[in-house]
């Protein structure tokens, strides 16, 4: 899904690739990424679409096209839902923003632009960062210490 964003992913294709019922993949998914996986590749789309706003010279159309929209103005609608901005002020932005980064190495700037993976990982744990045992986690009995009942703390 991430490599072919451009394609149609239905949730019937993504389930029958799965082996599993379309309603137990969406809510699998959703459990796992924290969207739906339309939004999720929507969310890929727009990604895709800053990308080459910032790196090309091709114009919105065309990148609105090879990103995958079947339509202008939905991929205009849908960027400014997802970005709170049109194509053309990321474009401006992005690009002035970048010329004052020139001397910052590639794979630093590609670093900024990666999103935060930890937070798919704590919502599937369901467990705050700090380490805190949290309202959701439930308590299991630890017996390796001493033989006695040490209560501690697992996650839901």
């Amino acid at each position: 899904m991430d490599a072919a964003s451009n394609e149609d992913w239905p949730v019937s294709r993504l389930a029958s690739v799965s082996c599993v019922s379309e309603a137990h993949f969406a809510r699998s998914f959703k459990e796992a990424f924290g969207v739906p996986p339309h939004r999720y590749l929507l969310t890929r789309r727009i990604e895709r679409a800053t990308a080459q706003l910032r790196d090309t010279d091709l114009p919105i159309t065309d990148i609105a096209f090879r990103t995958g929209w079947r339509s202008l103005g939905t991929f205009g609608r849908t960027f400014r839902d997802i970005t709170g901005r049109s194509p053309g002020e990321v474009r401006v932005q992005e690009r002035a923003a970048r010329r004052g980064l020139e001397n910052v190495p590639a794979c630093i700037l590609g670093a900024a632009h990666r999103p935060d993976l930890r937070t798919a990982v704590l919502e599937k744990r369901r467990r705050p960062a700090d380490g805190k045992k949290g309202p959701n986690q439930r308590r299991s009995y630890d017996s390796r210490r001493s033989g006695s009942r040490h209560i501690r703390a697992r996650p839901g």
